[in-house]
């Protein structure tokens, strides 16, 4: 095996031109852990929000971006009966050590055996965003059959993710996008959907039980407005806007308001597994970047306006 590989660093915060395609060693699996010769890494929001210093939980650079991943276990470390070399996974890593590299070392426990239906880019699409869109629906709101969802950015990464899980657990869903995304979502299952460059979905929509935020911001008071008594409002956009004002309107009005980040995990990405091969839950690529075009990757990120994943493939 080599002992040297490919990987996106950066030395400092900034912008997309920070990052930098660089050689450096082979990553060790530790106890716990496998290294994955990754096939594809998912870009996510959160990449760009940590490359420009936005988000600062994982110390000061150098590092390598990336959540998401998918690809072949080349070893594993000490005490690991899960997965042995060979076999295809898909699941979670981050940064200092992230995805956006040719290897990666990764827990075992927050990765899962890679659904047989899809390739690894589909596979790398949908770890953060499908955990991030099935946690708050499925642990935390416990949706059910008849239930109104509302989700915001249905389009975007999470959102899509999110209708059709929603959906699956057999609820009306009502989506917030563009027109033009209208009939893709329509095709994902969505019952309901409200321009918002048009429309103020306040106005429109009553008696939600479930909001999914990925916005924040205005979008959180605005969405109480909306929730039916006893109803809960779910933001995963994760750091950034302060909530101070929509948890307290939240509480004063007897509403619930979880502020909620997603956390990796093997177990549930075999549920989500069994979603995609059952074949409720797809997701979308929007485009298909080599390693080395990660910059690209994250100035279409950041332009908010993604259908579906952005995905970079090393090989």
């Amino acid at each position: 095996m080599t002992t040297r590989m490919r990987a996106v660093s950066q030395r400092s915060y900034g912008g997309p031109e920070v990052l930098e395609l660089v050689e450096t060693a082979l990553p060790t699996p530790g106890p716990g852990e496998a290294l994955v010769r990754v096939s594809a890494a998912g870009v996510n929001p959160a990449d760009w929000r940590i490359r420009s210093g936005m988000v600062r939980k994982f110390g000061d650079p150098p590092f390598t971006l990336g959540l998401d991943l998918s690809g072949v276990v080349e070893a594993v470390g000490e005490q690991v009966t899960r997965f042995r070399p060979g076999d295809e996974v898909y699941g979670c890593a981050f940064p200092p050590h992230g995805t956006y590299a040719e290897y990666v070392v990764a827990p075992v426990e927050a990765l899962a055996a890679a659904p047989a239906s899809i390739d690894h880019v589909h596979a790398a699409a949908l770890p953060v965003a499908a955990l991030a869109a099935w946690q708050p629906l499925v642990r935390v709101a416990a949706v059910g059959t008849g239930q109104r969802v509302l989700i915001h950015a249905a389009a975007g990464g999470i959102g899509h993710l999110a209708v059709q899980i929603a959906k699956a657990c057999g609820a009306y869903v009502i989506g917030t996008a563009r027109e033009s995304r209208h009939a893709f979502l329509r095709d994902l299952g969505a019952d309901e959907l409200i321009d918002y460059t048009t429309t103020d979905f306040a106005a429109v929509t009553h008696d939600i039980d479930v909001v999914l935020d990925p916005i924040s911001g205005d979008y959180g008071p605005r969405s109480l407005d909306t929730l039916t008594p006893g109803g809960i409002l779910i933001d995963v956009r994760g750091t950034g806007p302060d909530r101070t004002a929509v948890r307290e309107q939240a509480r004063a009005r007897g509403l619930r308001f979880v502020e909620f980040g997603f956390t990796p995990s093997g177990a549930d990405l075999e549920s989500i597994t069994d979603l995609v091969e059952r074949g409720s839950l797809r997701v979308v690529v929007d485009q298909v970047l080599p390693l080395e075009d990660a910059a690209k990757a994250h100035e279409l990120s950041q332009t908010n306006h993604v259908q579906g994943k952005i995905v970079l493939t090393p090989w």
